[in-house]
């Protein structure tokens, strides 16, 4: 029996609204539940089931909270006679983007089979998601709360520390005012985006212009930064499989692999990245980027510093010459063919320097940890490091409208060529 017709517009939008809130809850719970997944699998795999204190599950639900913007502030506590100092600023956007996949379709899944929806209705139906989004916001900002004891090694401030009884401890808790208002930013531009990336998604009636305008630019650069991540993924599983010690690999996979993919596209445009690494501790990265991180100095990151150390690094730019390409030709493919030239190389340009601004935006990394006693500071314990990594961001964004402006002017005409071929074979 062949399936039956999409009912009317009408008979959705009531079906939306009887049970919306159901598929609402539903949406978030989903949402929560596939980031709590992927961030519990990551940390397993990094060894923090190992925490004392039963800390495994609250770092959980921290990592969701920095996953969608939340801000955790880190604490210190020594003693009178001690100091302590740290801070932390990463997102783990391997979690981001699996929250965002999954929080999206749901948004979508009750609007298929539509051309066009009412504004009320779209307001009406992201504001249940909205709400019940608030609340999952605030239970996981006041439980992710913990504190650790930190030993102090060997040496001159294990000595001290006996001596005047110093036990120093840090603990992160969740700056709840800025956790709400980041995470739904996060989640306002996660539904937005939902809407003008998914080719079928409906528009109010009054945006129907952004499915030629920004609807193909859009859609063409979700699949270039997915395109990144899945040949991260590729590789990863290659490093995983040749070089050993796969628990590490498989820890940046599910934590940050879009940390480091995303990177390497804006650096295979030529962009530029400052960073240091300093201390015992440091971030899962490839021994390449830690390489060059940990100098006296701040150090630059770009493809001229990574290939001094591995060759293939110029391979970053053979790949981002070819998926930008292809980005801008699948732009073309979705617009309307009687856009000119130029219009296509000034949607892709525009498209572009957002895009990379945006992974200048959040793929900033800073940590830091110090400790002193008496004024001593880090002597023979090696407690105290940094790790910092951001972008040039002014000049990656001017780098990427320049590549976008060739890309799109290039995809337009092999767009062209290639609907030549196709009407003269036919």
């Amino acid at each position: 029996m062949p399936p039956l017709p999409p009912g009317p517009p009408g008979n959705s939008a009531r079906r939306v609204a009887r049970h919306g809130w159901a598929q609402a809850l539903g949406t978030v719970l989903a949402g929560l539940v596939a980031m709590g997944a992927v961030a519990a699998l990551g940390l397993w795999a990094a060894g923090a089931a190992d925490l004392p204190d039963r800390a495994f599950p609250r770092v959980v639900v921290a990592t969701v909270v920095t996953a969608v913007g939340g801000a955790l502030e880190m604490s210190g506590d020594a003693g009178e006679l001690a100091t302590t100092d740290a801070g932390l600023t990463v997102m783990p956007l391997s979690v981001t983007l699996t929250g965002a996949l999954v929080i999206a379709r749901g948004f979508l899944r009750p609007l298929r089979h539509r051309a066009v929806a009412g504004t009320a209705e779209l307001a009406g139906w992201a504001g249940r998601i909205a709400v019940l989004w608030l609340l999952a916001l605030l239970g996981t900002a006041f439980a992710a709360r913990q504190t650790f004891e930190v030993s102090l090694g060997e040496g001159l401030l294990n000595d001290l520390g006996d001596l005047f009884g110093v036990s120093p401890t840090v603990g992160f808790t969740t700056d709840v005012p800025l956790t709400v208002l980041f995470g739904l930013l996060w989640l306002a531009g996660v539904l937005v985006l939902a809407l003008l990336v998914s080719p079928r998604a409906p528009l109010p009636g009054g945006l129907t212009r952004l499915r030629t305008s920004v609807r193909p630019a859009a859609y063409a650069m979700a699949a270039l930064l997915l395109a990144y991540v899945v040949v991260g993924v590729v590789v990863a599983l290659v490093v995983a499989a040749t070089r050993g010690r796969p628990a590490d690999t498989f820890a940046v996979l599910l934590l940050g692999l879009p940390n480091l993919a995303w990177p390497a596209l804006t650096i295979g445009l030529g962009a530029t990245w400052n960073g240091r690494v300093e201390g015992p501790f440091g971030l899962p990265m490839p021994r390449v980027l830690d390489e060059v991180l940990r100098t006296p100095d701040v150090s630059t990151v770009n493809v001229g510093t990574l290939a001094e150390r591995d060759g293939r690094m110029w391979w970053l730019v053979v790949a981002a010459a070819v998926l930008v390409l292809a980005a801008g030709f699948l732009m073309v493919a979705r617009s309307p063919a009687r856009l000119p030239v130029w219009l296509h190389a000034v949607h892709m340009a525009v498209a572009l320097g957002l895009t990379v601004l945006a992974v200048g935006l959040v793929g900033r990394i800073s940590a830091h940890y110090g400790l002193s006693v008496l004024g001593i500071g880090d002597l023979g314990g090696g407690l105290s490091g940094q790790v910092f990594l951001r972008p040039r961001l002014w000049g990656a964004v001017g780098l990427a409208v320049l590549w976008g402006l060739v890309a799109g002017l290039l995809g337009a005409l092999l767009a062209r060529w290639a609907g030549g071929r196709v009407r003269v074979r036919s």
